[in-house]
């Protein structure tokens, strides 16, 4: 089936298979918090993206993945309670090291008790089996926020797959129809706003897709055109 990136909390998972990577999409959570799971077609490596909630769901997805429950990498992209209320648990239940953006490393390691393994700065490289992730801050919604980007290859077969996409998990920092919230700071708001606008749509073309922390899925080339928008009205 066509992958739809519409999921409900309490529903299935939805499948994106591309030539070196299936992309899965979780809903969870009172918040409806979207969890990400990717899984390098080729070595079996997977990298969960915010464990946010309902901890035997998240692990049941990892097993979709993975039958061993095998989880190479957990990223959390910010500090935000409501992305990492399974973190713990989906940790002792995987022994996955886990990734946090530097800035938000200690506020996640306090609230969960996990150990961070690696803090993460703008630029960084996580490589994973077949899989190259690109770590992108995005300052603004919280200091240490971080987006992910997964480029497709130059060359593809799979039905769903276009060469050279860019794939590009934002937590919290950009979503259909706005930047993330910075409770009606114009000092937050700007540095988020110039963050996404430099970092995301100076860099990546229209058919970039994103994969927010909560909701339904988007394009840049969607957003786009609303940028000037979203500076005017300031949040």
């Amino acid at each position: 089936m066509t992958y739809t990136g519409r999921v409900v909390v309490g529903g299935p998972s939805d499948l994106r298979r591309l030539d070196a990577v299936e992309i899965r999409k979780l809903a969870v959570g009172p918040l409806a918090n979207d969890v990400y799971l990717l899984t390098c077609r080729r070595t079996g490596a997977q990298v969960l993206v915010d464990a946010a909630d309902s901890p035997d769901d998240v692990l049941a997805l990892v097993r979709e993945g993975s039958p061993s429950a095998r989880l190479d990498l957990l990223v959390t992209t910010h500090r935000h309670a409501d992305h990492s209320c399974a973190l713990a648990a989906v940790v002792a239940g995987t022994g996955a090291a886990v990734a946090v953006g530097d800035p938000d490393a200690d506020a996640v390691a306090a609230a969960t008790g996990v150990h961070v393994a690696r803090r993460l700065g703008h630029g960084d490289v996580l490589q994973l089996g077949d899989l190259t992730l690109e770590v992108v801050a995005l300052r603004g919604h919280t200091p240490g926020s971080v987006a992910l980007a997964y480029r497709e290859p130059g060359a593809v077969r799979e039905p769903e797959a276009v060469a050279g996409r860019v794939h590009l998990f934002t937590g919290d920092s950009l979503f259909p129809g706005g930047v993330g919230n910075t409770d009606r700071d114009p000092a937050r708001f700007h540095r988020l706003l110039t963050d996404v606008t430099q970092r995301v749509f100076d860099r990546f073309d229209d058919a970039t897709w994103v994969y927010p922390g909560h909701g339904d899925d988007t394009t840049l080339g969607a957003e786009r055109p609303h940028l000037g928008a979203w500076r005017e009205r300031g949040w």
